[in-house]
């Protein structure tokens, strides 16, 4: 399993960005302002650069930018979940509940807030992974009732993360079955809707 982006591959880019920036910024300084610039302060210039990468890959809409643009040449790489999403839960007994969610995504971590007119639930831990070829999002969550009288209980989800329609949209889907502390399981089935992740989608 991985976050959105490999931790060890992470600490590659951040070690070469940093390398070419550093290197970079030295031939500017060299060529248009100061001709005799030692070699040596290359070494006072990384450190900076450094910082210059990761306020980059940690700022979420600048990642997103760049997210994006990766995944223009790679489409393998894990897709962008932010945004706004519409489905339904089928619990026991065949039932269906309408359900709203909002996923807060970044390179480093995954939120998902899930509605319906009964429950919130919200995250305690998601894992985006890769297994065979098939793209996974790891969901455990915290469920609290809308009435007062029901107990708070958590559960967990292992999502298929799909492409729900072809091109040009290519609407994501996410699609799998839950299980929870209470004993009770059941499928959730949710479409991203839009890509913003700033409305409100809850019931009550």
């Amino acid at each position: 399993m991985f976050r959105v982006l490999n931790f060890i591959t992470l600490i590659r880019y951040v070690a070469v960005s940093a390398s070419v920036i550093s290197v970079g910024l030295y031939e500017l300084l060299r060529n248009y302002l100061i001709s005799d610039l030692p070699i040596i302060r290359i070494l006072s210039i990384t450190p900076w650069a450094v910082i210059l990468v990761i306020f980059l890959i940690t700022n979420k809409k600048i990642s997103r930018f760049v997210w994006a643009i990766f995944r223009r040449f790679n489409r393998s790489l894990y897709p962008d979940l932010n945004g706004t999403w519409r489905g339904e839960i089928i619990i026991e007994g065949g039932k269906t509940i309408e359900a709203r969610a909002i996923i807060r995504q970044t390179l480093m971590q995954t939120q998902i807030d899930l509605h319906t007119a009964t429950t919130k639930s919200l995250t305690l831990e998601t894992t985006p992974a890769e297994e065979s070829g098939q793209l996974k999002l790891y969901y455990s969550y915290r469920s609290t009732p809308k009435n007062i009288e029901w107990s708070t209980y958590t559960g967990s989800t292992v999502f298929d993360v799909r492409a729900a329609t072809e091109e040009p949209e290519r609407a994501l889907e996410l699609s799998g079955y839950y299980f929870t502390d209470r004993k009770t399981t059941g499928r959730v089935r949710l479409q991203q809707i839009s890509k913003e992740y700033d409305t409100d989608v809850s019931y009550y």
